[in-house]
């Protein structure tokens, strides 16, 4: 029997980056208990949809909103528990808003249990942080216009000293770099999968790396990282009074 606090509640789950092992104790709780899992298609490690052994299971890739909302409204009002399982964290990008409105209009409420975003991933991946002393003091996530956004404000962004993310752009590596203000020497990466068994690093600088990226074949699930931050040990940064 579901606990007293699944009764007509939907779980907005981040499921992490990729790795199994980094979705938190409380999202991996929940999929041990769920009645219905609705995840977002191949961004989600298919182990974790298979640790979910009880569930109906459900990939919303391609579905229409009335179709995943009235779906899990309709478990949720049989008293079971429904978890709704986003890549990364649900807040970057999870278009979860839209979700929430819909179930909110249906007398439902939402719980979220955030995940590890892809973009801290990376910054594992890469063995750096995105803001060391002296270096940056600002990361900047963003997107380039594309399907889903008609303008974008890379150009005004890269103005800052900052370290910028870049998600949803692996097909338009070209346009970002070709918009970013900053010297065309910058360092940039491209993370492929972070945290995934084929995850892949392509190091270069704004003015090559889209070019490294096209010639790797990555055209989706990638991030690109612009800045001195993503050479580590070797950007330049000062020591932190952490430590003085």
């Amino acid at each position: 029997m579901p606990g007293n606090d699944d009764w007509n509640v939907i779980w907005f789950v981040g499921a992490g980056p990729g790795d199994p092992e980094l979705i938190t104790v409380r999202g991996k709780a929940l999929l041990d208990r769920a009645d219905l899992l609705v995840y977002a298609g191949s961004l989600v490690n298919p182990a974790l949809v298979a640790a979910s052994p009880a569930a109906e299971k459900v990939d919303s890739w391609g579905m229409q909103l009335d179709a995943i909302v009235s779906l899990m409204a309709e478990r949720a009002m049989q008293g079971k528990t429904v978890v709704r399982l986003h890549s990364g964290d649900p807040a970057l990008y999870g278009s979860i808003v839209e979700q929430i409105a819909e179930l909110e209009r249906r007398d439902l409420a939402v719980r979220i249990v955030p995940g590890v975003s892809s973009v801290f991933a990376a910054a594992a991946a890469l063995g750096t942080e995105f803001t060391p002393k002296g270096v940056s003091d600002t990361l900047i996530i963003t997107r380039p216009a594309g399907k889903t956004l008609e303008t974008d404000s890379i150009a005004a962004l890269s103005q800052f000293p900052a370290t910028m993310a870049f998600f949803l752009g692996s097909g338009h590596f070209a346009e970002i770099t070709a918009k970013l203000s900053c010297p065309r020497d910058m360092p940039a990466v491209v993370v492929y999968h972070a945290s995934w068994p084929d995850q892949t690093i392509i190091s270069g600088t704004v003015a090559d790396i889209a070019e490294k990226a096209r010639d790797a074949g990555i055209t989706r699930s990638a991030l690109l990282i612009v800045g001195r931050a993503v050479r580590g040990t070797e950007s330049g940064y000062a020591r932190s009074h952490l430590y003085s």
